[in-house]
């Protein structure tokens, strides 16, 4: 299926690994020109072809300077793709969810939710003009704040919000504005040795392997494994894609049954 992205103009922020990398890839194969963005790069982000611009989108003027640098080189923008995120844990935080409140509560809310709205705000008058799309990457703690650390699962909460909202406000100007929530996906972040999965796992008394063989079932992922990074990719191709123009305002959930609901 020809999705209409061969020439596309492409940025993908957090792209050096996991489901950015992914993402990138992805559009690479489809023909598109993606410029990808990040504190650093890496051998397999360079791998890609893609163009790197190196960005610290949790910083105040971050997301402003990026949309800038990218502009300068060339004023076309088709698809913005808000992959940025994450952020570490903090000792203590997984029994007092408070624990640092104001550092990590602002440091998280500016990676998770900050980056987004700002470099969307920055690059809109380019989306406008190519009548282009947005898909941001949310998490399903979003729509399960108790099983993971409170700061995240609510930023991410506040990005669907702010998702939703704009996706009603730009529409009229034809940009589409879409969301793609993905579960438990196998990235080098969840495997890191300070990531919430260690930590968990190590307040448990199990190695980190251990732990994430158990997470699918744990989390009701009816699948019984981690998510490839290349399936988040994908829908997000399919979002971005001007073959589905009436994709709007949409969260698509790639968590292999684990969100509960009707």
């Amino acid at each position: 299926m020809d999705l209409h992205l061969a020439g596309k103009r492409v940025l993908v922020t957090g792209a050096s690994r996991g489901i950015g990398l992914a993402i990138v890839r992805a559009f690479r194969e489809e023909g598109a020109e993606v410029v990808a963005a990040s504190r650093r790069s890496t051998p397999e982000l360079e791998a890609t072809g893609a163009t790197f611009v190196a960005a610290d989108l949790a910083a105040p003027d971050g997301p402003r300077r990026l949309i800038e640098s990218v502009l300068a080189a060339d004023p076309r923008l088709d698809v913005l793709v808000n992959n940025a995120g994450g952020g570490s844990i903090p000792d203590g935080a997984l029994a007092d969810p408070l624990e640092g409140a104001e550092d990590v509560w602002a440091d998280t809310f500016a990676l998770n939710l900050n980056a987004a709205v700002g470099t969307t705000r920055a690059a809109l008058p380019a989306l406008i003009a190519a009548r282009g799309a947005v898909v941001n990457i949310s998490s399903d703690s979003s729509r399960k704040p108790g099983a993971a650390p409170l700061p995240y699962a609510t930023a991410k909460a506040a990005l669907n919000a702010f998702s939703r909202g704009l996706a009603e406000k730009v529409a009229a100007q034809g940009v589409r504005v879409n969301v793609v929530t993905p579960s438990g996906t196998r990235t080098s972040l969840m495997e890191a040795a300070d990531s919430y999965p260690a930590k968990v796992a190590q307040a448990m008394g199990v190695d980190r392997e251990t732990f994430l063989a158990a997470v699918p079932a744990q989390i009701g992922m009816l699948t019984g494994t981690l998510i490839d990074p290349a399936e988040i990719a994908r829908a997000v191709l399919l979002l971005a894609s001007p073959t589905m123009p009436s994709a709007i305002g949409a969260n698509w959930s790639v968590d292999a049954g684990s969100l509960k609901v009707a």
